[in-house]
């Protein structure tokens, strides 16, 4: 039986490592721009409140204070979905990583497997082919497994980024016409 030199197991044990080390790094990258966003948005946030806050002072009567809050709907519903885009193109972005790092380290891992498979098959003794054949079978199918799952994960993927497209447009839409139907019932 093959088994791995010490040399080859901490080949394998320094790559695992600086696997996980570059994982972590994006892990944080990913956090970083999240907190980035939310301090930015927090600090426009204080910005617009305050400046509606003297806005609300200074009305007159009820027809302004309509027209004011009618005014910052729409911009509050687009910056909202503007927001959740952004979070999601940073979520998106890092498990694009996180998934390119997982298949190479996959593939890589395939082709160790399959190394040992062919060296143990070429040692293994007279009269053992079909167990060879049969582990054989066994690391194509779960190649196979894997690159199918592989293609689901894409393609669930694109599926829910082409649904959060849509909500978001559907919801930024759906704004637009609240606040232009609350235009029209005032100045009616």
């Amino acid at each position: 039986m093959n088994t791995m030199s010490p040399e080859q197991f901490v080949a394998t044990q320094q790559a695992a490592m600086e696997t996980l080390f570059g994982l972590t790094a994006k892990a944080f990258e990913g956090v970083e721009k999240l907190v980035e966003l939310n301090m930015q948005v927090a600090k426009a946030s204080m910005s617009e409140a305050a400046d509606a806050a003297r806005a609300t002072l200074a009305v007159k009567d009820v027809q302004e204070l309509m027209a004011m809050q009618a005014n910052l709907l729409q911009p509050s519903a687009e910056k909202a979905a503007a927001y959740s885009r952004h979070v999601y193109e940073i979520m998106s972005e890092t498990s694009s990583q996180f998934t390119k790092t997982a298949e190479s380290t996959m593939a890589d891992n395939q082709k160790r497997v399959l190394s040992l498979v062919d060296t143990a098959a070429k040692n293994a003794p007279a009269g053992t082919e079909s167990a060879v054949a049969m582990m054989k079978s066994a690391v194509a199918a779960a190649n196979n497994a894997f690159e199918t799952v592989q293609k689901a994960s894409k393609q669930a993927a694109e599926v829910a980024e082409a649904n959060f497209q849509t909500m978001t447009h559907s919801a930024v839409t759906a704004t637009k016409q609240a606040t232009a139907a609350a235009k029209g019932k005032r100045a009616a």
